[in-house]
């Protein structure tokens, strides 16, 4: 099997994993969802793949800039939900928003030399 494909079948799990988990408790997969797993994973990928230190820093330190323009989706989209909007709809304007947040984000962060 190629490292590619392990490489996907293992995170792919992951995401399975956190889906079966919220069928039975939504809080314990939200919670388990929000482990930055998916980022350490990544940066095990990155040091096997490439044993450079700095490339890993770097990508930790986006990953922090990248994280906060998702956030505010996760209040939106409930409150959406509740206002009886409708799931898809709720979940396209979550990610509109977020899209505009991280076309700002990137629009900002050199001129704040933000490390992206």
């Amino acid at each position: 099997m190629s490292y590619f494909a392990l490489k996907a079948i293992l995170s792919g799990l992951l995401i399975a994993l956190i889906s079966e988990i919220a069928r039975r408790s939504p809080g314990v997969a939200a919670l388990v969802a929000s482990l930055p797993l998916l980022s350490i994973i990544g940066m095990v990928w990155i040091w096997r793949d490439t044993s450079d230190t700095a490339r890993i820093a770097s990508h930790a330190e986006a990953t922090f800039w990248y994280v906060l323009p998702s956030l505010p989706m996760f209040l939106l989209l409930p409150w959406l939900i509740r206002s009886e909007m409708g799931f898809w709809p709720s979940l396209g304007a979550g990610v509109v928003l977020t899209i505009l947040l991280y076309l700002l984000l990137v629009w900002l962060a050199p001129r704040f030399n933000l490390p992206l």
